[in-house]
């Protein structure tokens, strides 16, 4: 089962993602990160910045990206992943990848998945959970065996962001982004969610069955995962009691 850690706030459970990653980056400097966009992961970069670690051999790889916005787009998640993580954190603008680099949508996916697998495979992807469940822009429906590839983005996920764009309209109805299947593969999942409005959908990835449905289940599927949710989004866990035991309970050499 994933190991579930309840915080107060976003700002603890970004110190402990950010010390999830500098342990991978002391013991590997080249480490392959898999980077989550949004909101949800903003306190994890904000911690690990802070860190002042050397981070120039490190290699990253975005989850998604949007379709169909122009080059240099704010809101495209190459933009994005510069401007919240790779300036931020001292990262090698060369060594960070995200979908549709290639320039051909047609083949992006496969691009992609031959560039992960030219890295080496992730070592520690970073995720975020939406209201739909899904994780990167695998809406429900989406095959546990899926991998890199286009999509149609849910209206609600299109709905959620909207805030990021003038209209609900300029937001882009395709992406391409990770398969489920190829987020199994990294070698150690860590997943934040924040917030009441994700409580419901945090319990149902956790604790509900494993599903095409509520894409995120698919993390009971993959033996090393990190779930690191606030009160506010734990508030549905049936669990909960237990996962703070245990937290509260780990043996000296797990909390290195």
């Amino acid at each position: 089962m994933a190991e579930v850690v309840i915080v107060p706030d976003a700002a603890a459970a970004g110190e402990i993602a950010a010390h999830e990653i500098e342990k991978l980056v002391r013991r590997k400097p080249d480490a392959v990160l898999g980077l989550a966009t949004g909101s949800t992961p903003l306190t994890t970069w904000a911690a690990l910045a802070a860190r002042h670690l050397d981070l120039t051999g490190v290699r990253g790889f975005a989850l998604d990206e949007y379709v169909g916005l122009p080059v240099g787009h704010p809101e495209s998640y190459r933009a994005v992943i510069d401007r919240e993580v790779v300036g931020p954190l001292g990262l090698t603008p060369s060594l960070v990848h995200v979908p549709a680099d290639s320039g051909r949508i047609e083949t992006a996916g496969d691009d992609y998945e031959v560039a992960i697998d030219a890295a080496g495979g992730i070592d520690l992807q970073v995720l975020g959970i939406g209201r739909t469940g899904h994780v990167g822009f695998n809406e429900p429906g989406s095959s546990f065996a899926s991998l890199t590839r286009v999509k149609t983005l849910a209206q609600q996920t299109r709905i959620d962001n909207a805030r990021f764009f003038d209209s609900l309209e300029a937001v882009p109805t395709h992406c391409v982004t990770q398969g489920l299947g190829t987020i199994l593969r990294a070698r150690r999942l860590v997943l934040l969610a924040f917030g009441e409005a994700k409580a419901g959908i945090v319990a149902d990835a956790l604790e509900g069955p494993l599903t095409a449905s509520v894409p995120a289940s698919v993390i009971q599927l993959h033996p090393r995962v990190m779930v690191i949710v606030d009160d506010a989004a734990a508030s549905g866990l049936a669990n909960a009691e237990y996962y703070r035991y245990a937290w509260a309970n780990r043996l000296e050499w797990e909390k290195d």
